[in-house]
């Protein structure tokens, strides 16, 4: 009979929990808003979702170590056990990636890229993954070859937690034109980012730019001037983008008009398949 497992993604924001038979999905839960990465707090989320013991938790994201140095095949370097002080449950940590120039690390997204590529097999290119930290991983036979971080997720947040231009992040939708023509200026001139942002503020009180125009030349700025930051990365590549919410969509489609046609990928799908593949290479 196949064992059940669990398969979990842990971020600072989510946590994302399968309960697996194999390959199969028995059961998902999600629990939002911040938690420590500690003991107490994995046990309470997998606590009364498995039976019997020793049940094999495969886990990605900050639990276990930066260990891996690029390049590298994600996954390669198996995982890493920790214990949690309850027999119960035996959990192990995909190790994260690291780079050494630029110096730059990753947890849990080289778990995306694996499923990703399980998925995509022979497939060579460039994965963005979107999300409080933006990641462009260049892929090639297989392996992990360079990659760079950008914390444009996050700055937004802190952007419409604790500023003015809260008030416009907040609308509910983007002017496409005005979103094409910041990413276009950020592209163009991303020294000027910054000062762009207070613009749109300035532009949306005193001139009556509507809402959802303002908050389209807040978030075109922002993937505009990531764009100019990663233009080796993406120009002449074959693209794919992966994450949550609105923001992949808006980077496809920025891509899109600098002629570089990317593909959108489920991240909650690359997420467990990844999952699934360290699973596999631990039961195989």
């Amino acid at each position: 009979m196949t064992r059940d497992w669990i398969a979990l993604d842990w971020t600072t924001t989510r946590r994302r929990l399968w309960v697996m038979r194999g390959r199969d999905v028995l059961d998902e839960a999600v629990d939002d808003g911040p938690r420590p990465a500690d003991a107490a707090s994995i046990l309470a989320l997998v606590a009364g979702r498995h039976a019997g013991q020793g049940v094999p938790v495969i886990a990605c994201g900050p639990l276990g170590p930066v260990r891996d140095v690029v390049p590298c095949t994600p996954l390669s370097g198996g995982l890493w056990q920790i214990d949690l002080g309850d027999p119960r449950v035996v959990l192990n940590a995909v190790p994260g990636l690291a780079q050494a120039e630029p110096a730059d690390m990753m947890q849990g997204d080289e778990t995306r890229v694996a499923g990703f590529l399980a998925l995509n097999p022979g497939w060579d290119g460039v994965i963005c993954l979107t999300g409080d930290t933006s990641r462009w991983v260049h892929v090639s036979a297989g392996e992990v070859v360079s990659f760079r971080s950008f914390l444009s997720g996050a700055i937004l947040s802190s952007l419409a937690a604790g500023t003015v231009l809260g008030r416009w992040l907040g609308a509910a939708g983007v002017d496409a034109g005005a979103f094409s023509d910041a990413v276009a200026d950020g592209l163009s001139r991303p020294e000027q980012m910054l000062a762009r942002l207070w613009s749109a503020h300035a532009a949306a009180t005193l001139q009556g730019l509507p809402e959802e125009a303002a908050r389209a030349q807040i978030l075109g700025g922002l993937i505009g001037a990531e764009l100019a930051a990663t233009r080796p990365f993406w120009l002449g590549q074959q693209l794919a983008v992966m994450g949550e919410g609105q923001m992949p969509r808006l980077y496809v489609d920025a891509l899109a008009a600098q002629g570089a046609p990317a593909t959108q990928a489920d991240a909650t799908r690359m997420t467990r398949q990844g999952l699934i593949a360290a699973w596999e290479a631990i039961t195989a």
